[in-house]
């Protein structure tokens, strides 16, 4: 579908985002959303979700899909997101994400569905043994988003395609019934930091799901965990160039350049500038002293939050109850909308 009639309602400015509790939250986690959740606090409404209904798409042990909830919540909240100013909860405390859902899997079709890259690259050669979910799971994303009439989401370049669709989902809703229900929501995307590839490999983005604990630093990680993980750090023997553009072809290069850009707020051209003609062992040393002085902080605060299991169910159900107060509404007037009784 193409924009050709963009919905004239005026909407509150929303941002929505969510990212799913599946343990290992890392530097990529943080430098390309929960910072950026954190400065989008004093300019939007923000709502941000532990995103379990999405973790059971794949099998998820219910004891470890609790902690993993609460880690999630743990790693928000101690990157500084801020669960008065914020709404901060976990997706299943909502049963409007799961109604909107199934509204959205009779508008969305088949043919947008098909054309999810994300879905063939997790369900891979087994395709025909991925759950349901996995399949339709876009429709339940752009649910999250338009059950609160959301404006913006910052999203990474692996979920543009996501964004798009949820756009289609809500034009054709409002096409079909006639109705300026849901904005066209925007995309926010940042320039340094946004995605943040592995460490062992400078063509592969940074994930949980490395087997490689090296690939990744994590944000329960401590100082000497920290160093030991960059000083292995993949690089290559030439010295930095002036400018970030001479890092063509040098991806592991590239990558911790734009780690030092993101965690100190530069860009990458400035850091070239200031480390031209140094080798990688003296600029480790220097991005090792910066990681760990900005995560420190974050870990600590992690561990305090975690050792309270009943102070983060508190945040997550007060928040789910002030993300229930928008979402009814909105809910109510789309099952009037549709033709529901009630």
């Amino acid at each position: 579908m193409t924009d050709t009639q963009p919905a004239t309602r005026t909407f509150q400015n929303r941002v929505f985002s969510g990212a799913q509790p599946s343990g290992n939250m890392h530097l990529g986690n943080y430098l390309g959303a929960f910072r950026n959740w954190v400065k989008l606090q004093d300019s939007f409404e923000c709502i941000y979700c532990v995103v379990d209904m999405h973790a059971i798409t794949v099998w998820q042990d219910p004891a470890d899909l609790v902690a993993q909830t609460r880690e999630a919540a743990a790693a928000y909240i101690a990157a500084g997101v801020n669960p008065e100013k914020s709404i901060l909860f976990n997706q299943s405390q909502v049963s409007g994400h799961a109604e909107l859902a199934w509204i959205f899997n009779c508008v969305s079709r088949l043919g947008w569905l098909n054309r999810m890259t994300q879905f063939k690259d997790k369900a891979g050669k087994n395709r025909e043994n991925a759950s349901t979910g996995l399949y339709v799971y876009p429709n339940l994303m752009a649910a999250d988003i338009l059950l609160y009439q959301a404006t913006h989401v910052p999203v990474g370049e692996d979920q543009k395609q996501h964004l798009e669709l949820t756009r289609d989902i809500a034009q054709k809703f409002n096409n079909d019934f006639g109705v300026e229900m849901f904005p066209l929501t925007e995309p926010i995307i940042q320039e340094e930091g946004a995605r943040i590839m592995s460490l062992r490999d400078g063509s592969a983005k940074m994930s949980k799901s490395d087997p490689s604990e090296y690939s990744r630093i994590n944000l329960n990680d401590d100082a000497d965990a920290i160093a030991l993980k960059i000083r292995k750090a993949k690089t290559d023997p030439e010295p930095l160039p002036a400018l970030a553009k001479d890092l063509e072809g040098r991806p592991e290069a590239l990558n911790l350049v734009g780690i030092y850009a993101a965690l100190t707020d530069r860009t990458r051209d400035s850091v070239c500038t200031e480390f031209e003609g140094q080798g990688f062992a003296e600029f480790k040393k220097a991005l090792t002293d910066v990681a760990v002085s900005k995560l420190s902080p974050i870990t600590g605060e992690m561990r305090r939050l975690i050792a309270a299991p009943d102070h983060i169910d508190a945040v997550l159900r007060q928040g789910a109850e002030r993300a229930s107060a928008i979402a009814a509404p909105i809910l109510k007037d789309v099952k009037k909308a549709v033709g529901f009784i009630g």
